[in-house]
Parts: structure tokens; C-alpha cells; sequence
């Protein structure tokens, strides 16, 4: 397909994004995003809410409240917007993004940001063992199938602060107690973002010209990222290198933490058979698992390759964020993610 440069748009198009709709504004994720987009100040932003919600929204956007049993509410709300975020819980009902993506294609909505934002769905070997990897593809398929947007997958790793300072689940580190499980040795590196880097990416994503200008074949433009996924990370890490951090935030010594080991791959059939029997733990500890796998499938800044030069991402502290999580995981605010 011959590239397109913004010399054959159509007469009187805009070569940027400007109306963005975002689903779960107000979400852990959400409102670092909407912090973002609302910095570059080239956004109108509007948020997408069930109707009856009560859940204060960022200032400086606009609301539009939705019933998700009336479609038509939810072509209403996404009329003349041009970019759509979808950000939403593992555990939202797998219909709700559908009926999105159908809007937003009678809408005529462009772009579409699926609620991606975690591992590589684009790893048929990953996805085949985590559950909502496959949904994850249904939701890109649809896009595709239905002609009219085009997605960007946003592809961030693990939460890193949500991660380390949840439950041991995670990233097997339980901080009340001074407790580590490492996985196998606890050597295998993987890819983790902050919140506020993927407010960042997300933001630098849709400020660039949706086409390159013609002569101009080195900057980036969002039609690079058309139907495809976007790599970003903060930290490529092991456990180890969880732990020295924490060593060095904490002022303490490895032989002040009760360190044990587990292997990776039992770790993960334990999670799974915990699913199996109907407890969604087991898909925490499951999924986690998975990623540490010595495949590398948790490590997308090896296996693909990341974007934060091409979208100007600023260098980030591990200290910093290690710290975060910490203190999140002491006064038992870790566990709030929505």
C-alpha cells in the first residue's frame, strides 16, 4: 500500500487528532491519561460514563453519560469524536467493549485505543494461556472486521508500583511481613510501566500527525501505528532487580527479608487450577506467572523492540517508583485499582 502523506488528505482535513473520547476516565490508568492529554493543550476530551454514575470526573473535560443496553447512546456520545480510549478492569463485562466498538464505528470514529495497556496480545504463545489474551484479539478483529477505525494496541507490561506492592501474587513481594517468593532464581527480566509514562505515551501517540508530510520521512506519524500495537516501557527488571531497589529505598539488608523460591511454571499451573475451581485469585496468580516464564514473553523490549524514542518518553527513577510502591503497600492503597 502506497504511504500516505497529508498531501492527499481530503480538502480542508486536519492532520491531528483533536476530539478524544475516553471510557474509564477516572480509573487508575484513565486520569494519568487525561492528566497527559490535557498537558499538550491539543485536545477537546470527552468522557464516556454510564448513566447514574457518581464517580467525580477530571476537570477541564466533558461528560457524556451512556446506557449500555441502548446503543444508541453510545453512537450519540461518540459523534465527531476522532480517537476513542478504552480503559477498563479485567473483571468489566466482555460485552461492554463490543458494544464500544460498535458504536464507534457507526459513529465513524478513526482510531481506536483498545483496552489493551499490559502484556503482548500480539503473543499467540502468551495469549493461548492466559484467558483474556484471546479476548483481547476478538476485540482487534472486530475493528478490523467492521472497516471503518483503525486500532492502536498499547502494549506496557505489568503495572510496575500496582505490581510490586499488591500481593505477592504479583510480583511475589509482601512488604508488611519483609517477605520475597523469587520465581525459579527470580533472574528473568521483563518489561513494567508507570502510570505516568503510559499518560505520557498515550498523550505523545495521539499528538502526532495522523500522516508524514510529504519529503519528511523520518518523523513518526500515528498511520505508523495503524492496526498495530505500541511498545512502551519504563523498566526492563527481574525480581532481583526489584529487590536491590527495594534494598536501596528501604535502607535494609537481603538478610533482613525472608527470601523463598518457587518455580515459575508451577507457580502458574497452581494459579491456573485455583481458576479452574472458580477462583479469580488464580488468574492473578496465574497471568503473573506466565510472564515470567523463561520464553521472554513477558519481556516486550526484547521481543519487539520499544517506541519511547519515537514518542519523546522521558527516562524514569526505578527508585522513585519502588518507593511508590512501598508506601502504597503499607497503608493498603494498592490494591485500588479501577
Amino acid at each position: 500500500m502506497a504511504q500516505q502523506t497529508s498531501t492527499t488528505l481530503p480538502s480542508g482535513s486536519l492532520n491531528h487528532i483533536k476530539n478524544v473520547a475516553i471510557v474509564g476516565a477516572a480509573g487508575t490508568s484513565g486520569k494519568h491519561i487525561v492528566e497527559a492529554l490535557l498537558a499538550t493543550g491539543k485536545h477537546n476530551i470527552t468522557a464516556i460514563t454510564r448513566e447514574g454514575g457518581t464517580t467525580p470526573m477530571p476537570s477541564g473535560i466533558s461528560v457524556q453519560k451512556v446506557d449500555y443496553s441502548n446503543p444508541s447512546t453510545l453512537v450519540s456520545a461518540l459523534r465527531n469524536q476522532d480517537a476513542l480510549i478504552i480503559t477498563m478492569g479485567v473483571r468489566a463485562p466482555p460485552d461492554q467493549q463490543t458494544k464500544l466498538i460498535q458504536a464507534a464505528a457507526e459513529a465513524g470514529v478513526q482510531w481506536i485505543l483498545p483496552n489493551e495497556f499490559g502484556y503482548d496480545s500480539s503473543n499467540e504463545a502468551l495469549c493461548n494461556d492466559i484467558i483474556p489474551g484471546a479476548q483481547k484479539q476478538g476485540y482487534t478483529s472486530q475493528i478490523e472486521n467492521l472497516g471503518v477505525s483503525k486500532w492502536i494496541g498499547f502494549v506496557c507490561g505489568f503495572w510496575y508500583t500496582f505490581s510490586l506492592g499488591g500481593s505477592p501474587d504479583r510480583f511475589g513481594f509482601d512488604f508488611p511481613n519483609r517477605k520475597v517468593i523469587l520465581f525459579d532464581e527470580g533472574t528473568q527480566p521483563i518489561s513494567v510501566t508507570t502510570f505516568p509514562l503510559v499518560g505520557k505515551g498515550v498523550a505523545s501517540l495521539l499528538s502526532l500527525p495522523i500522516t508524514r508530510s510529504e519529503g519528511n520521512k523520518s518523523t513518526a506519524c500515528l498511520s505508523d501505528f495503524g492496526n498495530r500495537f505500541c511498545y512502551v516501557a519504563s523498566f526492563v527488571v527481574s525480581q532481583k532487580d526489584m529487590l536491590d531497589s527495594v534494598l536501596r529505598v528501604t535502607k535494609t539488608d537481603v538478610k533482613d527479608w525472608a527470601i523463598t523460591k518457587e518455580g515459575t511454571k508451577k507457580r502458574y499451573e497452581r494459579g491456573m487450577t485455583r481458576l479452574r475451581g472458580g477462583e479469580y485469585a488464580g488468574l492473578v496468580l496465574g497471568m503473573y506467572s506466565r510472564n515470567f516464564f523463561p520464553d521472554g514473553s513477558g519481556n516486550h523490549s526484547v521481543t519487539r523492540g520499544l517506541d519511547n524514542e519515537k514518542l519523546g518518553l522521558p527516562k524514569e527513577d526505578l527508585d522513585e517508583f519502588t518507593e511508590v510502591a512501598i508506601k502504597e503497600a503499607l497503608s493498603g492503597t494498592s490494591d485500588s485499582y479501577h
